[in-house]
């Protein structure tokens, strides 16, 4: 009987410990949480450079139209190179969708090359009439992009303001982060050591 009470108390003691080690390593996983930035949209070296003027482009649309990219016009837009065989690509629509565009100054502008005919079934399909869709090889060339899903955003003055590779809601946020900051990419702001406004980073990207 002795053994067996001593059996049991050794067992809460040490049920004890492992309680206060799991408290223990998830107080440090939130301050790492805390300390570490979020990554943004990972900037490729290749084509226009961020800051400089856009290309201009008069573009036909999928479904008829025009649509004229890169011209100073006081709106801002977000150029994004998807395919409808990119599942990360597809992933990433409602996220399109939830962006401040509109009203907010934003234009979303989807962009791709490729048979018309998979595209027009691709749009219909995953209900995109509500952005603008361009089909343009010299696009995508004159952008350089070699992997999707890139997003491009272009400043309300014409000038390329951030641009990236994206895969997640995140790393398409991280490009509006770096025009209101001034900066090329997050990655930019990061290695400047410095802070923005007094609040860190983490706390700018919501």
């Amino acid at each position: 009987m002795t053994a067996l009470i001593v059996a049991n108390g050794l067992a809460w003691v040490a049920i004890a410990i492992l309680v206060v080690a799991v408290l223990a390593l998830a107080r440090q996983v939130g301050v790492l949480h805390e300390r570490v930035a979020p990554m943004g949209a990972l900037t490729m070296d290749d084509g226009p450079e961020v800051g400089s003027d856009a290309p201009v482009f008069d573009l036909p649309l999928l479904g008829g139209g025009q649509r004229a990219i890169g011209r100073a016009t006081g709106r801002a837009q977000l150029l994004f190179f998807l395919s409808p065989t990119c599942p990360v690509c597809k992933k990433l629509v409602p996220v399109l969708r939830s962006l401040p565009a509109g009203e907010s100054g934003l234009d979303v502008i989807l962009a791709s090359d490729g048979e018309q005919a998979e595209h027009l079934a691709f749009y219909r399909r995953e209900k995109l009439a509500p952005f603008p869709y361009v089909l343009s090889p010299s696009l995508g060339m004159t952008f350089r992009i070699s992997k999707l899903p890139y997003a491009v955003l272009i400043g309300p003055d014409g000038r390329i303001a951030a641009k990236g590779l994206v895969n997640t809601r995140e790393q398409i946020e991280s490009l509006l982060v770096a025009q209101e900051m001034g900066v090329a990419s997050l990655q930019e702001y990061i290695g400047r050591d410095v802070s923005h406004g007094g609040e860190r980073i983490s706390d700018a990207v919501v």
